[in-house]
């Protein structure tokens, strides 16, 4: 495995993201804020190191490895929060580095779990960094720079494949890099259109429509109000939040064949699609219900409510606009339940995904048949796709991980002292980059109190739910670093 190789686009990576840091800065210099000044030694350190890191180690010739890309995936998502980080801190927006690296990751990763209190106190400019930050992570911060630069297209279908690891590859053109670019200009014409819709038909301030739109198309979360979408009060704000929610949550590469092809059948046609609407819909109207007969809420009311939540949830957004932390316990329990289904594969949303869970329920039937008769022969289809026993044992091990992460965390986060509620919710919602739990992480809280232990524990949880667990997990095997 070549380290200097893979240190050396690290370097180009750095620099990248210093460049990044050139937009709110901008913003603060217009708006006249101090927070300029971090903005610009930020960027110096940034780009000044990643430019040394570039010059000095060679860049190697051939294809990235199998190893080299996930070793080159996972640092540069630690690195790029390390270094975003320092925005942060050299303002004074917290009072440690540890929450300074807490909010950054938490950005990138599209979890939207924040240690920020009196949002609104806080400069625009640091503000819009941090949602930002949720934009570019979003679509993937590697499949950004493969898009940009050729000289990642060798082995580019490695690193999307350690980035956007799934058991499905959607390729829509011939180069992977043609790919990732029509991903990437879907998802700008998606956010330019939902920050027109904010700003013209929701009305509310320029500023406040592209924070928001920084935080649905990611399906991340950060909003620049401390009381998220409910600060707007806006049936009209919250109806077009809902549909880029859900549009986020689909897999993008229906949307290219949809929209590309002009062929709604695309989406209607796909069995994921079916399951993931009918999961938001189901889900809705239980949720619905059980807020009308308990807490004796309007129709209206319990479906507006209902239906963002649920939205909000399960596309792993974690917008909010109510304490959904003050529902009847099975509202309660069917939300934790949409944070570990996620959304669809091949979109921002995190979670186990809804394909997987179609494979897991399909298997279980097949296991539950054979039992009785042991003969049958019952292939397992996603759609007219029969999936090898390869494809379906790696979604088990998947699930099997996935769970066991759940279990883990959630101990380690009790031995810290946090309640059962509370230790579980905060795990399954930065696992599954949601944000907001239950407990004491509930929409109406924060991260802010959390032991400096459990937020570690929590940021490699956001890291391992936003790159599907494997392309963390995998670097810390002492197989990996062997060198052949």
């Amino acid at each position: 495995m070549r380290i200097k190789v893979v240190v050396h686009y690290l370097g180009l990576l750095m620099t990248g993201l210093g460049l990044a840091m050139l937009f709110p800065l901008i913003w603060s210099l217009y708006r006249g804020e101090s927070v300029s000044v971090a903005f610009a030694i930020s960027i110096g350190i940034t780009v000044g190191s990643g430019l040394l890191v570039w010059r000095l180690t060679p860049g190697g010739g051939g294809r990235f490895s199998r190893r080299e890309a996930l070793l080159l995936v996972t640092g540069g998502w630690v690195l790029a929060s390390l270094f975003s980080a320092l925005p942060y801190q050299l303002a004074g927006t917290f009072p440690s580095y540890l929450d300074a690296f807490f909010e950054a990751i938490s950005g990138y990763t599209g979890t939207g779990a924040t240690v920020l209190t009196a949002i609104e106190s806080h400069a625009q400019g640091i503000l819009l960094w941090r949602n930002f930050t949720q934009w570019l992570g979003g679509m993937g911060i590697i499949t950004l720079f493969v898009a940009l630069f050729p000289l990642f297209g060798m082995g580019a279908a490695h690193l999307i494949d350690a980035e956007l690891p799934g058991p499905q590859t959607e390729r829509l053109t011939a180069r992977i890099r043609d790919t990732v670019k029509s991903l990437w200009y879907l998802y700008v014409a998606f956010s330019l259109l939902e920050f027109l819709l904010l700003w013209k038909a929701g009305g509310i301030p320029a500023f406040d429509a592209l924070t928001v739109t920084f935080g649905t198309m990611p399906t991340g979360g950060f909003c620049a109000k401390t009381l998220s979408i409910a600060a707007y009060n806006s049936v009209v704000v919250e109806g077009i939040v809902v549909a880029f929610m859900t549009i986020s949550g689909i897999n993008f590469g229906l949307h290219y064949l949809a929209l590309g092809r002009r062929q709604v059948s695309y989406l209607f046609g796909n069995p994921e699609f079916r399951w993931y609407i009918g999961l938001l819909a189901g889900a809705t109207v239980l949720v619905a219900i059980n807020l009308m007969n308990v807490m004796g809420m309007p129709v209206g009311e319990a479906f507006r409510h209902g239906s963002f939540q649920t939205v909000s949830i399960m596309t792993t957004t974690g917008f909010s606009t109510v304490d959904f932390n003050l529902w009847p316990a099975f509202s309660r329990a069917v939300l934790l339940t949409l944070m570990v289904v996620g959304g669809s594969a091949g979109s921002t949303a995190a979670g186990i995904k809804v394909v997987r869970l179609m494979v897991l329920f399909k298997y279980t039937f097949r296991r539950i048949a054979l039992t009785f008769n042991p003969k049958l022969v019952i292939p397992i289809k996603v759609g007219d796709s029969v999936l090898s026993e390869k494809v379906v044992s790696g979604i088990i091990g998947m699930a099997i991980l996935y769970l066991a992460t759940i279990i883990i965390g959630s101990l380690i986060m009790s031995a810290l002292g946090l309640d059962l509620i509370s230790a579980l919710s905060s795990v399954v919602a930065t696992l599954g980059t949601v944000g907001p739990g239950l407990g004491l992480v509930g929409p109406a809280a924060d991260y802010a109190l959390i032991p400096a232990g459990g937020k570690v524990v929590l940021m490699v949880c956001m890291l391992a739910g936003r790159l599907e667990l494997l392309t963390v997990f995998s670097i810390l095997a002492p197989s990996f670093w062997r060198w052949r």
